[in-house]
C-alpha cells in the first residue's frame, strides 16, 4: 500500500474514446502500482466507471477537489474529475471533444507539477488527429508538455529493465540529425539523462556515449571527423564536471555492454540508433520518458487502439510499467 513517503503521480486519462480509460483503471487497481506511488487521475470519473464496468472489475471511482483530498485505500481511484466528456461518447472514433478533453487533462497535470503538488506525470495515450481536430496543434505529448511547462529543450528517453537510452536527436532525417548534432546539444542531452538517472537512485551513473559513424569513426578512418568535432568536446566538459561519460563508443557494442550492466545509460545520437536495440532488448516493457521537464513524465508505448477500445481487451502491462518507472524516477515530496 502506498504511503506518504511514495511519490504523488498525476495520471492523465488520455483520449476518452480510446483505451486510455481502460488501461488507467486496470493499472491503478494493480497492487504493484499502489505500493510504489500515490496516483491521482486527471480525467473523467464517469468514463472511468464505464471502463471498469466493461473490464468487469470492482473499483471505487472517487472524485476529489484537489490532490490534498486524495485518500489512498485498496480499490479506490482518486480522480480530479474535469467532467468534459458526454455520456454517449462513442468508443473508437476520432472526436474533437475527446481531443480537447485529453489536452485539458495534460494541462491540469502540468499545472499540478509546476506547483509541486505532484512529483511525476504518467500519460495514457492521446489521439493526435483528435487533438488537432480540437485546435491543439502539437505533434504529441512531448511537445505539448514542453509548451505547457515553458521548457525550451527536452530529450526522449526510452527505458527498459535492461537498458535506458536518451536521444540527442529524434524525429528528423539521418542527414539532418548529423547536421544538428553539436557539442552543446550533446552535453545538454547527457546532463538531462544524468539528472534523470540520479533521480532514480543511482548516485554516480555510468554513461556510455555512442559515436555517429561505424566503429565511432575508428580514429578518423570512417566519416569526416564527426566524433572529434561534435562529441569529444562535450565529453571532455562533462568529465571535467565529474560526470562519468565515456565515449564516443561504437554503437554496435555499446548496447551489448549496457545490456550486461556496464552502463546505466546509453546516449544515442539519432532515432534508430537508440530505438532499434531497445525494441530488441525489451519492447514488452519499454516506456517513453520525457526528460528536461520540471517533472518526470512517462508514457505507455502504445496508441489509443481505437479498434479494441471499449471492449475490455486492452492489455494494461505497459501502463503498469509506465507507472512503475514514473514512481522510480520521481522523488517523493
Amino acid at each position: 500500500m502506498s504511503t506518504p513517503a511514495t511519490p504523488l503521480i498525476a495520471v492523465t486519462m488520455g483520449d476518452g474514446a480510446g483505451v486510455g480509460p481502460e488501461v488507467t483503471t486496470g493499472a491503478l487497481l494493480d497492487p504493484s502500482t499502489t505500493e510504489r506511488c500515490r496516483p491521482v487521475v486527471v480525467g473523467d470519473a464517469a468514463r472511468l466507471r464505464l471502463a471498469a464496468s466493461i473490464a468487469g472489475v470492482a473499483a471505487e471511482i472517487a472524485p476529489i477537489g484537489s490532490v490534498a483530498d486524495a485518500v489512498f485505500t485498496p480499490g479506490r481511484i482518486n480522480v480530479l474529475d474535469l467532467g468534459l466528456l458526454p455520456a454517449d461518447l462513442p468508443w473508437g472514433r476520432v472526436s474533437p471533444v475527446a481531443g480537447d478533453a485529453a489536452y485539458q487533462y495534460v494541462r491540469v497535470a502540468s499545472e499540478l507539477a509546476l506547483r509541486g503538488e505532484v512529483q511525476g506525470i504518467c500519460t495514457a495515450p492521446l489521439n493526435k488527429e483528435a487533438l488537432h481536430a480540437a485546435g491543439h496543434l502539437f505533434p504529441g505529448h512531448t511537445e505539448l508538455l514542453a509548451h505547457l511547462t515553458g521548457t525550451e529543450e527536452v530529450s526522449m528517453m526510452l527505458s527498459t529493465p535492461k537498458v535506458k537510452v536518451v536521444h540527442v536527436t529524434t524525429h528528423i532525417g539521418l542527414v539532418d540529425a548529423v547536421a544538428k548534432i553539436e557539442p552543446g546539444l550533446v552535453e545538454r542531452t547527457v546532463r538531462r539523462g544524468h539528472r534523470a538517472i540520479r533521480g532514480s537512485g543511482v548516485e554516480s551513473p555510468r554513461i556510455g556515449v555512442c559515436g555517429i559513424n561505424p566503429h565511432a569513426g575508428e580514429n578518423g578512418l570512417f566519416g569526416h571527423g564527426e566524433e572529434a568535432e561534435k562529441i569529444v568536446p562535450a565529453i571532455e566538459v562533462l568529465r571535467a564536471d565529474g560526470i562519468d561519460a565515456r565515449g564516443p563508443l561504437p554503437a554496435d557494442t555499446a548496447f551489448f555492454l549496457a545490456g550486461r550492466g556496464d552502463y546505466d545509460l546509453i546516449v544515442a545520437m539519432y532515432h534508430d540508433q537508440g530505438h532499434g536495440p531497445v525494441k530488441v532488448l525489451g519492447i514488452e516493457a519499454g516506456v517513453n520518458i520525457t526528460v528536461g521537464l520540471p517533472v518526470i513524465r512517462t508514457s505507455v508505448d502504445h496508441g489509443t487502439a481505437f479498434d479494441i477500445a471499449g471492449t475490455g481487451k486492452a492489455g494494461v502491462g505497459s501502463m503498469i510499467e509506465a507507472m512503475r518507472q514514473a514512481a522510480e524516477l520521481s522523488v517523493a515530496a
